[in-house]
């Protein structure tokens, strides 16, 4: 059963779950989403002897901070503290889609916290913005769920799987919060460097990382740098679709790139 602690940073309170004894694993949820279907992996990584932290972003669960005004440097502020306050240095740090947009800047500010990154479900280094516009919706609870149900499908989940799990665990306040973030970081400011190993843990059928850029990452940091994992029939979602795979990928990679 996961522990649940309050950490205090100068400039916020976070909400942290943790599961487990060993190297820290520290796992980022996606635009918007709470840790909490992190719930098999984080089992699973303990299960292997990893430590599993899972920070809430703020403005989910019980974590509170200031929302506006941000960048992408102050959520990686936020994972930074708690890496410290846990003594968790140096940590694998996994980013779901947006969330490895946060472990990513993490690494490039400060990489003596960083063991290395896994970045599930990333999408392209760029994507058509009609994909956003179809996340907003996924998002939108004053929408009916069965119109969200459609973008769900299609933007998130890969057929056989039910999009319904995603109906729920969505905050509003942080979507807000998070999207002004990306908009006030430069992209490119973060995405050329790479000062620990990557993990690119990809879906076989992610819309918004079409087949021909799947070796985007190696393609820019070398496969020295740079491994790569493909989870088949599954989508942008991929933790709620496979994530006994995602574990099991996560600790091999761990054990035999990272030593």
């Amino acid at each position: 059963m996961s522990n649940t602690r309050l950490v205090e940073t100068p400039v916020a309170e976070l909400e942290i779950r943790l599961d487990g004894e060993g190297p820290a694993v520290v796992l980022l949820p996606s635009l918007g989403r709470d840790s909490y279907e992190f719930d098999p992996i984080a089992s699973d990584l303990a299960a292997a002897g990893f430590t599993a932290l899972r920070p809430q972003p703020r403005g989910i669960g019980s974590s509170r901070g200031p929302m506006t005004g941000l960048d992408l440097h102050d959520l990686a502020g936020d994972v930074a503290a708690v890496i410290e306050h846990f003594d968790a240095a140096p940590a694998v740090v996994a980013g779901h889609a947006f969330g490895h947009y946060v472990a990513r800047v993490l690494a490039a500010d400060r990489p003596e916290l960083v063991r290395g990154v896994a970045v599930l479900a990333a999408g392209a280094r760029r994507f058509p913005a009609s994909l956003t516009e179809r996340v907003a919706k996924c998002s939108d609870l004053s929408l009916p769920d069965h119109e969200r149900l459609v973008h769900l499908r299609d933007v998130f989940f890969a057929a056989g799987h039910d999009p319904a799990v995603w109906l729920d665990g969505w905050w509003p306040d942080a979507i807000v919060s998070q999207r002004a973030a990306m908009a006030a970081t430069d992209k490119e400011s973060w995405w050329t460097v790479a000062p620990s190993p990557l993990l690119d843990v990809q879906a076989g059928e992610d819309v918004f990382r079409p087949a021909e850029t799947r070796g985007e990452l190696v393609d820019e940091f070398g496969s020295e740098l740079v491994s790569t994992a493909v989870v088949p029939a599954c989508g942008h979602a991929l933790v709620p679709e496979a994530p006994h795979d995602v574990a099991r990928i996560l600790v091999e990679w761990i054990r035999t790139r990272l030593g």
